[in-house]
């Protein structure tokens, strides 16, 4: 087992076992459009009449059945917590779409919802109407995960705060916990159950119950708390198949291993392998049996709830030397997507979700301890919203699948013989319709070249197949294509549409496509070679794929076929828009295509631009006259890119000493008492900084020791009676530890001489404990306490027994935001953090800055933006200094903690800021909460430009 699966099985998803005012309000309906989408793309699949008609969603040993026609999901994950900021939400879901997805699957968060018992919002940044409306809009399927556990690298899990002290174990079978998953449940099932495509609502196709749940799996308590899970996602009125996600290939969870399970339930399994490692065969090529991945439930599809995708970052990026997730996204870039999702299509898979295509960002105290704020996690799409050459990769797969729907049901076919046996060969065959995939896979680090036998033929017969270094290619025959039969084509078949194909290859490969007509046909096309065999009456055409070439074959009687010969690089823009009645339009040159309408003869189409384009149309008959972004555009010409943005510099910042709980004479009258010990959670403060201060009366003697426990680099700073004592880190994780979630630590600091005298004395203690550990060996790790665990005075002359209060952030401190946004600091308790705090007395300073102040310091800046109508510019915080200097800082854009940056730990020193809690076009605030172990310095600090795009 490669290092990456094995520490996986282990760790993976398991460690340890909107706009700036929050607008819209809760929606109740769907609105017109959305309907008329979701309607579109059941027609897409399946013989709809309206949406009013229930739709069945069946399924056999191959694949999904919507409404009796096959269906292949080809999914990607996108969770919308990740990016509060609804306004953007359509701007990902159109380019997963454009990338090839027909599906999006979805996490729900149970803490991004509730504050507290018996409060669920779902306003705002959290309206998960919109989000699900959005995706039937944009024609996507949607797999819903509504946990009540997540994992997902979110702190606790996904569990709120406040369950940490609801009795009764969690992810088991006890009254306490059940009773508030069911709480969770009610409120997020019924938003669910309003958009199931069952019910002709919405896209909602498929429902997870739990996540990775490899506990108590022979138990009756594991048992009937699985049972109870889905009684009561079915009582609360989800129709749709539902499922859980095996994290492993351990057969756990099949259908029938728990009571309710024995029908419309799926099995599904994770698995995330080493993009260095050999493609594994979960499925018909494999070890079979319960262990082999699919082949652990026979009688249901394929399904693998989670592919890797990429991989996430802990603190310190020592798995990657501090390259950070270029490094991820290099490693599983377009060659393994190819090698190993075209080895999943091979062994049976016929529902694929791809973790994560979009990963985003952990913003305020969303993450968890293993990972810092970008959640880009090497995804097709990066964290500032661009598309990377993965998406590429991952559009060419599924236009693919869409355009050969006879891949949602094939059976091994006869092996083939390669004639280089350094290559992997895999041969399959559709049992009604004789179509036939051959994927040929390059496991080895230089290209290789091979033929091999395909009926009647040596293929290819220009000269051999090579197959780039760690690469694979995909071999369709026996097809039909247009009014012809595909015999093969070398070329990956990316897409067609009538009378239309598109075949992508690297550059400078050779390829072939042999075509047989009832009657012999001309070819036309300056860069291919056509040669008749009139003997079996099949035409190859030979070429080599450069740029953009276009051929045409004309048989005596019958409509025209244009191949459209593309390679990978161009073949990243080239798109596919589905239009109502099985239309298509195919568009290349743009940077994306977002939507096509047509209206009688007129085609409306929108998209980006990065820069100026040559746009190349190929309308569906019929079509006189065609619009770009509202503007009219020939079939072939030219469109602009954006105009330059410019962004200002940060140059009037004001500067503010911060920590007044330090000083032995503040105030803390309103503080909680801390009588049953000193974990922040027992006092009902969940997230953020809290702060602690012990008062006794008695000599102290020369050493405070503060015992304490949180994640990854937490940190306790401590002062008595005013004087600074010092600061403690916990560990920056080894590569060896990166999925170490939870650590200890003991800090022993020195009294000054002054201070050792008896009288009354205060003891001041900042604690930043990060976030709660996951609990993905449902042991109740979440609950570990976090913050101090015990206080000792050693060399006392009689131990000091202090009289403890704390204060943090209570539930509902900021209800605009979420509970997941607000922390325990003086600034923010005061609003010290949002726009329009006044700042003018604050000193003026310039970055970068150097403070003699330990503790907390605060940073202000104003700027405004004037990004022109119509440009999309991605937008980011970028912080340099010296990385010995040991301070990090929360960044508050507007109000919103979007990040924290670590200045000696890293590797993050760019955070992005979101439009939408950014205005582009306007204002906006800046406040960073410096938290320095000797000194409040802080480097240059600049906005960079992550991308720019001209957009409709």
């Amino acid at each position: 087992m490669a290092e990456r699966e094995r520490r996986t099985e282990l760790t993976r998803r398991a460690v340890l076992g909107g706009a700036l005012a929050a607008g819209a309000g809760f929606a109740i309906g769907r609105p017109t459009a959305a309907a008329a989408a979701q309607n579109a793309l059941l027609d897409h699949t399946a013989t709809v009449a309206n949406t009013a008609v229930k739709n069945a969603v069946t399924y056999d040993k191959y694949s999904l059945f919507l409404n009796g026609k096959r269906l292949f999901v080809w999914s990607g994950e996108f969770h919308p917590f990740r990016l509060p900021a609804p306004n953007l939400w359509p701007d990902i879901l159109q380019k997963m779409k454009a990338s090839g997805f027909n599906a999006v699957c979805a996490y729900f968060n149970w803490s991004y919802h509730s504050p507290a018992p018996g409060e669920y919002d779902f306003t705002g940044v959290r309206d998960m109407d919109r989000f699900l409306d959005l995706a039937a809009e944009t024609g996507l399927y949607v797999l819903a995960r509504p946990g009540p556990y997540i994992n997902a690298e979110v702190n606790a899990g996904g569990f709120p705060g406040w369950l940490t002290t609801v009795k009764g174990q969690a992810r088991f079978d006890s009254a306490g916990y059940l009773q508030a998953a069911d709480e969770w449940y009610t409120a997020i099932n019924q938003v669910i159950a309003r958009h199931q495509v069952t019910d002709g609502g919405g896209t909602v196709l498929l429902y997870q119950i739990e996540n990775e749940y490899s506990s108590y799996v022979t138990s009756s308590d594991g048992q009937n708390y699985m049972g109870h899970l889905l009684a009561k996602a079915r009582a609360d009125g989800i129709t749709v198949p539902a499922y859980h996600n095996d994290k492993g290939r351990d057969g756990e969870w099949v259908p029938g291993s728990f009571p309710g399970s024995g029908s419309n339930y799926l099995y599904a399994f994770d698995g995330y392998p080493s993009p260095t490692s050999t493609p594994p065969d979960w499925g018909y090529y494999g070890s079979g049996g319960s262990t082999g991945g699919a082949t652990a439930s026979p009688g249901t599809p394929g399904f693998e709830a989670e592919f890797g995708g990429g991989w996430f970052d802990p603190w310190g990026d020592a798995p990657w030397g501090g390259q950070g997730y270029a490094y991820e996204r290099e490693q599983a870039g377009p060659a393994y997507e190819r090698r190993f999702y075209l080895t999943s299509i091979a062994n049976g898979i016929k529902i694929h979700n791809t973790y994560m295509v979009f990963g985003g960002t952990s913003w305020g105290w969303l993450p968890a301890p293993v990972v810092y704020t970008s959640y880009d996690y090497g995804a097709a799409i990066s964290e500032a919203r661009q598309l990377t050459g993965k998406a590429a990769a991952f559009k060419q797969i599924g236009y693919f699948l869409q355009a050969v729907p006879d891949v949602t049901k094939l059976d091994p076919a006869a092996p083939v013989t390669l004639s280089n046996s350094a290559l992997t060969s895999y041969h399959l065959a559709n049992p009604d319709t004789g179509t036939e995939l051959y994927l040929i896979r390059n496991d080895h680090t230089t290209a290789q070249s091979c033929t091999f036998g395909l009926g009647a033929y040596t293929v290819p017969r220009s000269g051999p197949l090579t197959v780039a270094a760690r690469d694979a290619k995909l071999v369709l025959a026996n097809h039909p294509l247009g009014g012809a039969k595909l015999v093969y084509t070398t070329s990956h078949l990316m897409t067609t549409a009538p009378g239309l194909a598109v075949l992508t290859a690297p550059a400078g490969d050779r390829g072939e496509i042999a075509l047989h007509y009832p009657e012999r046909i001309s070819v036309t096309g300056s860069s291919v070679t056509s040669t008749y065999d009139s003997t079996t009456g099949d035409t190859l055409i030979t070429y080599t794929h450069d740029g953009l070439a276009t051929a045409t074959v004309t048989p005596e009687n019958g409509a025209e076929l244009t191949l459209l010969i593309a390679d990978d690089d161009t073949a990243a823009t080239i798109w596919r828009g589905d239009l109502p009645g099985g239309e298509a339009v195919i568009v290349a040159g743009p940077a994306l295509l977002r939507t096509a309408e047509r209206a009688g003869a007129v085609l409306k189409l929108t998209g980006d631009t990065a820069g100026p384009a040559k746009l190349r149309i190929w309308p569906p008959e019929g079509v006189r006259e065609t619009f770009w972004n509202g503007r009219p555009v020939p079939a072939s010409g030219t469109v602009a890119g954006p105009p330059a943005v410019t962004l200002p510099a940060l140059s009037e910042w004001r500067y503010a000493d911060e920590n007044p709980e330090s000083a032995p004479g503040f105030d803390d009258t309103g503080w909680t008492p801390a009588t049953s010990g000193l974990y922040v959670d027992d006092y009902g403060f969940h997230y953020g900084d809290v702060w602690y201060r012990g008062t006794w009366t008695g000599a102290p003697g020369g050493q405070v020791s503060i015992a304490y426990s949180g994640g990854t680099i937490g940190c306790v700073q401590a002062w008595l009676d005013g004087a600074y004592l010092g600061f403690s880190q916990l560990p920056v994780p080894s590569s060896s530890q990166s999925t170490t979630a939870w650590w200890s630590a003991t800090a022993a600091f020195d009294v000054p001489s002054a201070a050792q005298g008896g009288g009354k004395h205060v003891l001041a203690v900042l604690a930043r404990t990060m976030s709660h550990q996951e609990d993905g060996g449902s042991n109740d790790a979440f609950k570990a306490g976090l913050g101090l665990s015990g206080v000792t005075f050693p060399g006392a002359p009689s131990a000091p027994s202090p009289q403890w209060k704390i204060t943090g952030a209570k539930p509902g401190a900021d209800p605009v935001r979420g509970p997941l946004a607000a922390g325990g600091l003086y600034g923010e308790r005061h609003g010290w953090h949002l726009p329009g705090f006044n700042d003018s007395a604050w000193r003026k300073v310039t970055l970068p800055h150097s403070s003699a102040h330990p503790g907390v310091a605060w940073y202000r800046t104003g700027f405004t933006l004037d990004v022109p109508a119509g440009v999309d510019a991605s937008v980011g915080l970028s912080i340099s200094d010296d990385k010995s200097k040991q301070y990090r800082a929360l960044i508050f854009l507007n109000g919103w903690n979007v990040g924290q940056y670590v200045n000696d730990v890293g590797p993050q020193t760019t955070f992005v800021l979101p439009n939408g809690l950014l205005d582009p076009a306007g204002a906006n605030t800046l406040a960073l909460a410096v938290t320095g172990a000797s000194a409040c310095d802080l480097g240059a600090v600049t906005l960079v430009n992550l991308g720019t795009a001209a957009r409709g």
